[in-house]
């Protein structure tokens, strides 16, 4: 037993699943028995009050029966009970009991039984208030030096005073620039209302003001007159805490003074009458309630202050005296005399634990055994020992990350549906006139051990959304199996970069270690994807080469082939959501495929969707050899275009975001002018503020509207510049034959993971990459491997760096360079290969050279369209 623990003299809990604040209990005589012993009122927010007059309690007791005085359920919860003298025409003490929106006085009586248990207490309402106003809280006294009887004020949700005297209602103040209630306490000395207002300052108004300001009913009518019978409601007046409180308490300090304790967040205060600050303590705990009381040194005062660590601190003005600890957290905190027991501390919580407990030091009755003293075997602890190196070994051999041998406790299997979904599941769709499908995706989980809370997250490109991508599981057998389904669907009007999915299982194993399960699917095609006319004419082209024969379109494209089109196997039509058109064409003489379409980035899927058929249609057939190849030009300009209009759109959103703050400071500086003539006494033209204010507010929705337009636009543009990088990085390995770890090495250089934003973006990370590229694996010697890159990534001026390091990229790529991590395998680039690229310059010399040749560039894409082929004019034969 802790001395620094609160002795329990008698505790219960109340009610089920109740909950209960500050203002639901009150320690007072209630049924005028006169003998000075008080009783506990508790009322709940499920709208019970309860009375007890508790009893010592044995060790291994409860509380008993009869502690209970009394119990009923009211209609309405119960935010506040407080005991005083109420009634007119006695000074008898009764119940006020504060509902929401009804304020009720009650009478509590006992009659006197024939038995033990026979004692009967019931309560009898006096009279009652109906609220217009919703109450938050009220407090009480001798308002105006009456003698011998206690007012109520209560205070509103709205900032509203409503002062009742007794079974009358006396008038309605709402405080000034009142926005969400306050504590609220009266110090009858001074005869003032002391509040904390939402501003974080302590408040106090004067009664008698109170009473001869405008009436409430009347205080907009009196604000636009500016005249009124009324006088204007002043603050007596304030103090700012800086931070908002908890609860208010004022305690007599000595005859000729008292004091106003405020409990903020982090500190508690003392105050004088006027305002001035007695003291202040910064607390090294949250608070949750507090209670001053008189002390008994003069001139001190003690306070008790509860906190969220299930402390209670006993504080002699700022010297903590006493630290005890409390079973729960407690909301509420009173101190009364119970069965002649002088100081019992009574706390209540939230959740409904109601304890009387004492600061005692009873002594401690426990004694430790004897440990018995016994030979030790050392047989035994020797095999002891081995067990336990056993299992050391084991979750040694297991290591941070498993190996991969070892049988996984979880397995994932991705499954995509065959057809889509005969009722499409997309809903909120932009997509215009074309009916949007959808289609299902089967996840199943098998675990081979038990596992908890699994959480499985499944990621698919935008503008491709899921209905549902969080799912949790709970695997409490081995060798459980668990299946869910969701659909993907298109939402936007345009298309995603990659029609690959991710299904990511995170879990603990059972030795704590954390693991993570990665499971791709493919979709199909035709989720974003219609049969379409091909095309005649086209903007951009491709030309992609192979080592067989070409095939018949209809074959590896059975989902989008058309009956009715039998003359035409070697021409096929696509149509995009959203409208664009991409027409596809095989050769019929040479081993040769045409891509073309009116948008560069547009090729991307279509193109890589060919290549993956062609190579399961040869599978199929068992030839292992099949290859595909790219003899063009890099379309570099066409990437380039959508490099500069993405950079463009970053520009123009940083551009909007400051014009948008700057007019956001003048429509806040418009209002405070606006604001300081209307508070003025004396009228005074507005000088067109209203309407400067006006067209400001005009001005901030139209460019929050461009903000928007502007980020939806630059979404769409990001999701066209990765399609066109994926079908760029494509071309590269097809042209160079790169192997699977140099283009991993291309894909993550160019295809980072993280999304536009102002700080950091595409531009400047896929520059640095590249430029990292350069000066390592690709560099031409020793010397550009010692510079050091800028440690701070910028969003550049323009684009101009960027593109030449691509550019140089190429051509060290053509000369026989080869991407690798380790910076000392740089290639020899003696061999040119053929369509390189135009170097980028590193003097002005070079810089001269390369605008001589900058023709290459410029119109590769006219040399494509343009190159002598034979088979291009029968495949434009076979359009016509």
């Amino acid at each position: 037993m802790s001395l620094f623990k609160a002795r329990d003299w008698w505790s219960t809990v109340l009610g089920e699943k109740e909950e209960f604040d500050q203002g639901c209990l009150c320690l007072a005589d209630v049924d005028n028995s006169g003998n000075g012993q008080d009783k506990i009122i508790v009322g709940s927010f499920m709208g019970y009050l309860r009375i007890f007059n508790p009893h010592s309690i044995k060790t291994g007791d409860g509380p008993q029966a009869e502690d209970l005085l009394l119990e009923v359920q009211l209609r309405d919860p119960v935010l506040q009970v407080e005991v005083g003298k109420f009634v007119s025409g006695t000074e008898m003490l009764h119940l006020a009991v504060l509902h929401a929106r009804k304020l009720c006085v009650y009478s509590v009586s006992g009659t006197l039984g024939n038995v033990e248990h026979g004692n009967q207490y019931q309560i009898k309402l006096m009279y009652e208030h109906h609220l217009q106003r919703t109450a938050c809280n009220m407090t009480y006294g001798p308002f105006g030096g009456v003698k011998g009887r206690d007012l109520i004020c209560i205070q509103s949700m709205d900032g509203m005073l409503m002062v009742f005297e007794q079974e009358s209602y006396a008038f309605g103040r709402f405080l000034p620039g009142s926005l969400l209630p306050g504590p609220l306490a009266y110090s009858s000395r001074t005869d003032s209302f002391i509040t904390v207002s939402s501003c974080r300052q302590v408040e106090s108004y004067k009664y008698q003001v109170l009473a001869f300001a405008t009436d409430a009913d009347k205080k907009q009518e009196a604000e636009q007159q500016r005249l009124g019978s009324g006088k204007r409601l002043v603050v007596d007046w304030t103090l700012n805490i800086g931070e908002q409180a908890l609860d208010i308490c004022i305690i007599p300090f000595n005859q000729s003074a008292s004091s106003v304790f405020v409990l903020g967040e982090r500190n508690f205060f003392c105050l004088k009458d006027n305002g001035q600050i007695r003291f202040m303590k910064k607390l090294d705990c949250s608070p949750s309630c507090f209670l001053p009381y008189c002390s008994v040194s003069e001139g001190t005062i003690n306070t008790l202050i509860g906190n969220h660590s299930h402390m209670l601190h006993v504080y002699q003005d700022v010297t903590l005296k006493w630290a005890t600890q409390l079973p729960h957290v407690p909301v509420a905190v009173r101190v009364g005399c119970l069965h002649d027991l002088k100081g019992v501390i009574v706390t209540l919580s939230d959740d409904g634990h109601l304890q009387c407990s004492y600061l005692g030091t009873d002594p401690s009755l426990f004694q430790a055994p004897k440990v018995e003293s016994r030979e030790l075997n050392y047989d035994e602890l020797d095999v002891e020992l081995k067990e336990l190196q056993k299992i050391i070994k084991d979750v040694k051999s297991q290591g941070v990350w498993p190996m991969t041998e070892r049988e996984d406790d979880l397995k994932v299997f991705a499954a995509v549906s065959s057809s889509l979904d005969s009722v499409s599941q997309a809903t909120n769709v932009e997509v215009g006139t074309d009916s949007v499908p959808s289609i299902t995706v089967k996840i199943t989980l098998q675990n081979r051990v038990v596992l908890q809370k699994v959480k499985l997250s499944v990621y698919v490109q935008p503008p491709l959304v899921l209905t549902c991508d969080q799912f949790t599981f709970d695997f409490t057998v081995p060798d459980m199996t668990s299946i869910v389904a969701f659909s993907v669907y298109l939402k936007r009007n345009y298309i995603p970069s990659e029609l690959e999915g991710n299904a990511v299982v995170s879990y603990s194993r059972p030795t704590g270690i954390p693991r993570v399960i990665q499971c791709k699917f493919r979709l199909p095609l035709k989720l974003i994807c219609l049969p379409g006319q091909p095309s005649k004419t086209a903007s951009h082209k491709l030309t992609i080469d192979t080592n067989k024969s070409p095939v018949s379109l209809p074959s590896i494209f059975p989902d989008f082939a058309n009956q009715s089109d039998d003359d035409q196997m070697n021409v096929m039509g696509f149509r995009l959501l959203g409208g664009s058109r991409v027409t596809l064409l095989a050769s019929r003489t040479s081993q040769r495929y045409r891509i073309q379409s009116e948008q560069f980035e547009d090729l991307w899927l279509i193109t890589n969707e060919l290549i993956l058929r062609l190579q399961e249609y040869f599978e199929k057939q068992g030839i292992k050899d099949f290859a595909c190849s790219f003899s063009g030009c890099v379309p570099l300009q066409e990437y380039f275009e959508l490099i500069d209009h993405h950079f463009e759109l970053r520009i123009n959103g940083e551009k909007l975001e400051e014009l948008l703050s700057e007019r956001a400071v003048q429509f806040r500086a418009i209002q405070r002018r606006l604001l300081t003539r209307f508070r003025d006494k004396t009228p005074a033209p507005l000088q067109h503020l209203d309407t400067l204010l006006d067209g400001t507010y005009k001005q901030v929705i139209a460019l929050a509207d461009a903000v928007e337009e502007n980020q939806d636009r630059l979404l769409q543009s990001s999701a066209g510049l990765r399609s066109a990088t994926h079908l760029l990085l494509l071309l590269v390995r097809l042209w160079q034959k790169l192997s699977a770890d140099q283009t991993a090495i291309l894909e993550a250089a160019f295809l980072p993971l993280q999304e536009d934003t102002q700080e950091l973006g595409w531009e400047e990370t896929v520059d640095a990459a590249i430029a990292h590229l350069l000066k390592t694996c690709l560099s031409k010697s020793s010397k550009e491997q010692a510079l050091n890159l800028s440690s701070q990534l910028t969003i550049p001026k323009d684009t101009s760096r960027l593109k030449k390091h691509i550019t140089l990229l190429c051509d060290r790529l053509a000369k026989g360079g080869r991407l690798c991590l380790s910076t000392d395998a740089a290639a020899p680039q003696a061999m040119v290969m053929p369509g390189g690229c135009t170097p980028i310059p590193e003097s002005d010399i070079e810089e001269r050279s390369l605008e001589e040749s900058a023709e290459l560039f410029t119109n590769h894409k006219h040399l494509i369209a343009e190159t002598p082929v034979p088979e291009v004019a029968a495949l434009q034969g076979v359009l016509d």
